[in-house]
């Protein structure tokens, strides 16, 4: 009884008669006979560590498997002693021939190439032994202690040398996208300052139109003030009809306040007071059939006269073009015409207190012409 995935080589009177597998088979007794018993399954075969000098002059150490299967029993017991020791010398003559051709650096790199050449070589050379190899590996190859030492070293230089481009490379980027940041933040920044520099310029330039107009109104009002004031006085002046004699009274009165300043230690009359208001008397005045020159006031019109009583003194102020103004200025002219209807009693009016130095004056003449006689006097 033969079994599944085996055959029998069978021999008759001592010679090969044929090959059974997997199955009842008869024998002839002390005829046939079973001369071995073969395994057609596919079989793997680890060789030991062989001993290979490359091109550069290093041995490695090769290990090699080997896969095959047996396709002819005859062939594989009749062709050769051991079919198993044949495949491995073959395995080893083969790898030595390969690797004798090649770098220690392209051995470790080629492997692929290596298990093709060798399978194609083992193939070739066990067909006539009933043999099929399907398949070639090396297991590994080792090189001597120094080399590998050597090899780990070159290695870790290698792999520090791509560690340091990296770094060098990720340090790049780093400070290329670092300056790339500082760049579009300082022109950014310059924008902001270019911006905020002319906007600041453009207000100050406004700021200082407007304060140029500010002054300029007011200086113009100011002046429009002082002239109105000026047109006022002369007005009021001129209506009043102010005499030589009133304007005698006022310096006279006006002496004792003079000297009684406390800064005051000494003060003086003017000789020549007498004689000046006589030429101008004579100069302006009529003289009456009593010989006494009298000055007589020059008519007013009545444009001096309006302007005189005019009761608006801001009539010439414009407030147009501010209505807040505008506003606050109706509300004092309102208080000030409510005072205007409702005088103070106890106070004197403004029209009776400008008569007063008039009336005042009449009675002063005598006084005024006994005085101007005593300085004509003290002259002589």
């Amino acid at each position: 009884m033969i079994p599944q995935g085996e055959a029998a080589v069978i021999e008759r009177l001592g010679r090969y008669t044929r090959t059974t597998s997997g199955g009842l088979t008869l024998l002839v007794p002390f005829i046939d006979r079973i001369r071995a018993r073969v395994d057609t399954r596919e079989r793997v075969v680890s060789f030991p560590p062989q001993a290979v000098i490359t091109q550069d002059n290093l041995t490695v150490a090769i290990d090699t498997v080997v896969t095959f299967q047996i396709n002819d029993p005859a062939k594989a017991i009749y062709g050769v002693d051991n079919y198993l020791v044949g495949v491995e010398q073959i395995s080893v003559a083969t790898l030595r021939d390969v690797v004798g051709g090649m770098t220690l650096e392209e051995t470790l790199t080629s492997r692929e190439t290596i298990n093709r050449r060798l399978r194609g070589e083992l193939d070739a050379a066990t067909a006539k032994w009933g043999l099929r190899i399907s398949r070639v590996e090396l297991k590994a190859i080792d090189p001597p202690p120094s080399i590998q030492q050597s090899m780990e070293m070159q290695m870790k230089a290698d792999r520090e040398k791509r560690a340091m481009i990296l770094t060098a490379e990720g340090k790049r980027e780093s400070d290329i996208k670092t300056a790339e940041g500082e760049k579009q933040a300082r022109i950014l920044s310059a924008e902001g300052e270019k911006h905020a520099a002319i906007l600041a310029a453009e207000a100050e330039r406004q700021a200082r139109i407007l304060r140029a107009e500010g002054e300029r109104a007011a200086k113009y009002l100011e002046a429009q003030g002082e002239a109105r004031a000026i047109q006022k006085v002369n007005a009021a002046i001129k209506s009043t009809g102010v005499t030589p004699e009133l304007l005698a009274y006022q310096y006279l009165d006006k002496l004792p306040e003079i000297a009684g300043n406390e800064a005051a230690t000494m003060w003086m009359i003017p000789s020549q007071f007498g004689d000046s208001l006589e030429q101008f008397a004579k100069a302006f005045a009529k003289q009456d059939e009593d010989g006494v020159f009298r000055y007589e006031a020059q008519r007013v019109d009545q444009e001096t006269r309006d302007m005189a009583e005019e009761g608006d003194p801001d009539k010439w102020f414009d407030t147009s073009t501010d209505p807040e103004l505008a506003q606050a200025l109706a509300e004092a002219r309102a208080v000030a015409n409510k005072h205007v209807d409702e005088p103070d009693p106890t106070q004197t009016p403004p029209a009776a207190q400008a008569a007063q130095p008039v009336q005042a004056a009449q009675p002063a003449q005598p006084e005024l012409a006994s005085r101007r006689l005593e300085l004509e006097a003290d002259e002589r």
